[in-house]
């Protein structure tokens, strides 16, 4: 019988191909199992990055046929070449799989190519693709599988990935479809929308809630909506979808408000159904390990389980289904299991929608600071009034501050306009150390920048902008 492994990981997304580095880098023995032939898992392969290529492509594409001419660029219409754009996804996509590969030997973890279950305690049997089953002991086990498209509450949906698609499909396309439906008005429905919009689709979204990226500041998601629709999104929101079905070549979505009322179809080349993702527990022998799952979820206490030597992370777990939260799951068990103490401070986890202009938050949203009876103060700046950001004819949006009133601990900070995602990661910083806004607007920042935003809009709590 082979060795007994210290660590054994099952699913090599984010969170298990992070965890099992850290682990090997701790000295752990440690191997990883993975049911399809690469690694990395939903979001290197069919989420995550490849989303992320087409959107750059698209932008490009959107800004070569709207944007340069008042930069004094005149370079004539542009033409799609859809093909183009999805060897450079699908190159992006190998680049990054190979990475993790070549991370995994570097780092000398095994790995195993077939689907996980757990045998019993310090058990796990492998099954490959040809039935055939090996069993791997360990010390610890880590469940990393991620999660799995949700579908649409209480419908029974054909997603063929053709016509009726989820976002693995959404982002394979083989043409531009004239009409695309999207059931759903989160990320991923926003982030795929935006891609086929730019690209010459009529997007048309049809959300339950009565606004758009359920969960975000209210002033964000509306200021949002606002810039979509400008760029050609319809929206139906406070809307219940009552059927989705294939029809000719094409598909259709039946809907009626939530309040009651008429019912409304909508004809659609594509149909992106786009409600969420659940937690991937099928097959795991969960319940014949004694594996106790709450709500769909595995139950953890500091990523332990119920049950000795198993833990969870990732979109199996509570929490948001970030790949970034997952990692940093990752690090803490890796940690944790080598007798270190890991970490990960859920009230600073950044999330970002990768559309244009992007949307980024981290921490507490006025709603959730009302809902608490917090007592706060709002500095809220534009990005018109930023020097920069009209240099670059990127002046829609605003950065919004919320802070204690007390003590002035920043609670939350919420952006939407150009270069968002990587602005959020300054207010995650100083959140991490407990700051203040009054530090953040002490600290220099370099002129001009779209960052100075940032600035104005901490300095904004005091009531104190300098360029407003």
């Amino acid at each position: 019988m082979a060795d007994t492994y210290d660590v054994v990981i099952i699913g090599s997304g984010p969170g298990g191909y992070v965890c099992a580095i850290k682990c090997g880098q701790l000295g752990l023995k440690t191997a990883i199992i993975e049911k399809s032939a690469t690694l990395g898992g939903t979001c290197l392969n069919v989420g995550c990055i490849p989303s992320k290529a087409l959107l750059h492509a698209s932008e490009m594409f959107a800004e070569a046929n709207h944007g340069m001419e008042a930069l004094g660029i005149d370079v004539g219409k542009p033409k799609l070449n859809l093909k183009a754009m999805m060897a450079h996804k699908d190159n992006t996509v190998k680049a990054n799989v190979d990475g993790v590969a070549y991370l995994m030997k570097k780092n000398k973890v095994d790995v195993f190519h077939g689907t996980g279950s757990i045998a019993g305690q310090g058990k796990v049997t492998v099954t490959d693709d040809k039935g055939k089953a090996q069993e791997v002991t360990a010390k610890n086990i880590v469940i990393a599988t991620g999660s799995d498209v949700a579908g649409i509450p209480g419908l029974e949906v054909d997603i063929d990935e053709k016509t009726i698609v989820s976002s693995t499909g959404a982002i394979a396309l083989s043409s531009v479809p004239k009409k695309m439906v999207i059931v759903g008005g989160g990320v991923i429905g926003l982030e795929m929308g935006s891609v086929w919009n730019r690209l010459g689709s009529e997007v048309t979204v049809v959300e339950y809630l009565d606004t758009i990226l359920g969960g975000m500041d209210n002033d964000v998601s509306k200021q949002f909506q606002r810039m979509l629709k400008k760029q050609g999104f319809k929206f139906h929101l406070s809307s219940k979808v009552t059927g989705v079905e294939k029809k000719g070549k094409g598909a259709s979505v039946s809907f009626e408000p939530v309040a009651g009322g008429d019912t409304q179809i909508l004809d659609a080349d594509i149909v992106l159904v786009a409600t969420g993702r659940r937690p991937y527990t099928d097959n795991l022998g969960l319940e014949a390990a004694g594996v106790e799952v709450e709500r769909g979820k595995v139950k953890t206490s500091h990523w332990k389980t119920n049950v000795e030597g198993i833990w969870a992370i990732g979109d199996v777990t509570e929490g948001p289904m970030l790949a970034h939260k997952a990692e940093d799951e990752g690090v803490a068990v890796a940690e944790t299991i080598a007798g270190q103490a890991g970490h990960v401070n859920y009230d600073v986890i950044p999330g970002v929608v990768y559309t244009m202009p992007e949307v980024a938050s981290v921490g507490k949203t006025e709603e959730e600071l009302k809902a608490a009876d917090v007592d706060y103060v709002v500095g809220q700046f534009p990005f018109m009034a930023n020097g920069r950001a009209r240099a670059m004819n990127q002046t829609e949006g605003f950065v919004k501050f919320l802070a204690e009133k007390t003590t002035d601990r920043v609670l939350g900070v919420h952006i939407v306009g150009f270069g968002a995602g990587d602005m959020i990661h300054e207010c995650a910083v100083l959140m991490e150390f407990g700051g203040s806004s009054e530090d953040l607007g002490r600290t220099c920042h370099a002129h001009p920048t779209l960052s100075e935003v940032v600035r104005e809009a901490a300095l904004a709590t005091h009531g104190k902008p300098l360029h407003i």
